[in-house]
């Protein structure tokens, strides 16, 4: 009588944990793509931007043309180097908190379907 009583209350659990692990992988596949999207828009402010390079020789180039006055053996003694790119500090943040955010939620999907199949054997 008590492991008919404890067999059913058993199954009653685990069947509650399947549900509740249910619900948090749903949430965390909608949470994790909506938090990808951020990821891809953002992680651009980690790199730097070709058209600034870009910009900054093509500057170069035409400061060079303009001036007749510039002799050649000035122009290949001095190379022109573009500044050097340094992310912002609320980026970095920004995207730290972003990654550690994905990782958690990835973290939380794994965990809870490790509990699906534990409660599969259970």
């Amino acid at each position: 009588m008590y492991i008919n009583m404890t067999e059913g209350e058993d199954e009653k659990m685990t069947n509650r944990w399947q549900k509740d692990a249910d619900g948090i992988i749903i949430f965390t596949g909608l949470f994790s793509a909506a938090l990808a999207a951020f990821l891809t828009v953002s992680v651009q402010d980690l790199k730097s931007n070709p058209q600034d390079t870009t910009a900054f020789y093509l500057a170069n180039i035409y400061q060079l043309l303009a001036d007749p006055n510039i002799s050649r053996a000035s122009i290949l003694a001095t190379p022109a180097q573009p500044p050097v790119f340094s992310p912002s500090n609320s980026a970095v943040l920004v995207n730290s908190l972003w990654f550690l955010s994905l990782v958690i939620s990835l973290t939380s999907a794994l965990l809870a379907t490790m509990l699906q199949q534990w409660a599969r054997r259970y």
